[in-house]
């Protein structure tokens, strides 16, 4: 029988970084009681974009939810690296995600994958920006349209990307499929199982936001980062793109 110390011999771990998890800390209440600010994010430019008026629904309900929600325009923004940062739709799209506590990305899939428009929007965010992380441990909900039946191609490299740049993806996600059927000529979404998912996902959105949001510093602190310094970390989390 392997002895009880054995268990805990850990000669590897630096001791001066490492910490136990805080229970009362994670336990605690949110201390915020303000509506949650939840940024929206599409994926084309069509006149009649199916993506965008879903990103309308989203934010009609989340504001009947309680949040404070803003939409981002994605016309006019340049491709990356064919414009400097100090664009202003690139600003624009920066202020919003330092803004935002919480964020819908909703593509269109379009020859198996999400969309250029919408990839471009997602690499002109930066993982590291004026020292502040603006997306690490903000949560994320992730949907998807297509023309034809039902797929699940785009919500999942959202949800690559979301891990990447370290959002609390949800659980829940939402694809509606032949989005033409789904929409009247006014744009808004009909009654349908496909509706009754968006408000689930903006239902666990909203939870999982006020649940993190005052507690997201904590829930991704890691041991590796607090023993690494913070010049190396700055290097490494800024360094020119490959």
């Amino acid at each position: 029988m392997r002895k009880e110390s054995a268990l805990t011999d850990t000669p590897n771990i630096d001791e001066s970084h490492f910490q136990a998890i805080s229970l009362e800390r994670l336990a605690a209440p949110s201390n915020e009681l303000r509506p949650p600010r939840i940024l929206l994010l599409y994926g084309s430019l069509r006149d009649r974009s199916y993506s965008r008026l879903m990103t309308e629904e989203a934010a009609r309900i989340l504001t009947r939810l309680g949040a404070e929600t803003r939409t981002f325009c994605p016309s006019g923004l340049p491709l990356p690296d064919d414009a400097e940062a100090s664009h202003p739709k690139v600003q624009e799209l920066r202020d919003l995600v330092t803004w935002s506590e919480g964020m819908v990305w909703c593509s269109p899939e379009r020859h198996g994958a999400m969309t250029g428009i919408m990839k471009t929007q997602i690499d002109w965010i930066p993982l590291s920006l004026g020292g502040v992380r603006p997306t690490q441990g903000k949560t994320l909900a992730v949907m998807q349209v297509s023309g034809g039946s039902q797929s699940f191609n785009a919500v999942n490299q959202l949800r690559i990307l979301g891990r990447w740049m370290r959002l609390l993806t949800i659980p829940n996600q939402s694809s509606t499929p032949k989005a033409f059927h789904e929409f009247n000529e006014a744009g808004r979404m009909k009654p349908s199982p496909f509706y009754d998912r968006v408000v689930d996902v903006m239902e666990e959105l909203m939870k999982f936001t006020v649940l993190t949001r005052d507690n997201k510093d904590h829930l991704v602190d890691r041991y590796s980062e607090r023993k690494e310094s913070a010049a190396e970390l700055s290097a490494r989390v800024n360094q020119a793109a490959i």
